[in-house]
């Protein structure tokens, strides 16, 4: 996010914040993150939908992270596709070889929708000290 508002960051923020409550951040952890990935924010009118983040492809196999989050107030009405879409594209214009997604493992609307989108599981683990099980995904036909 370059040139964003503080208005947005915080909007980005929430999203994160109410889908992925086991990694909240704090407003200057959404500024020092949109200094590495692009964060976007999607709105239907004033009405805050959802956010994305694309992490830019890293390493020999240029692996980019795509991840796409919708408030469940506007799920399954085109919102998430478009987000994932638009970050499809953005990781492709990159450079990106391979395409992955990390989804929290009780988000079962996210899992459905990146497994509805050709996302095959590679890896469940619990983090250092935690005890919330994450799912990594790779968008099948997109390397090894």
């Amino acid at each position: 996010m370059s040139d964003v508002d503080e208005a947005a960051l915080e909007d980005w923020r929430h999203v994160h914040n109410l889908i992925v409550p086991p990694a909240a951040m704090s407003l200057d952890d959404v500024r020092e993150r949109g200094a590495r990935f692009r964060l976007e924010v999607a709105y239907l009118g004033d009405a805050l939908v959802g956010c994305s983040t694309v992490r830019p492809p890293t390493g020999d196999d240029a692996v980019a992270t795509v991840i796409a989050r919708v408030l469940p107030g506007f799920r399954r009405r085109g919102f998430g596709a478009e987000l994932y879409g638009r970050g499809l594209a953005l990781a492709r214009e990159l450079g990106a070889g391979r395409i992955e997604t990390v989804v929290l493992a009780a988000n079962g609307d996210g899992l459905a929708f990146a497994r509805g989108r050709g996302f095959v599981e590679v890896e469940r683990y619990v983090l250092d000290g935690e005890s919330d099980l994450w799912v990594d995904l790779r968008l099948a036909g997109t390397g090894s």
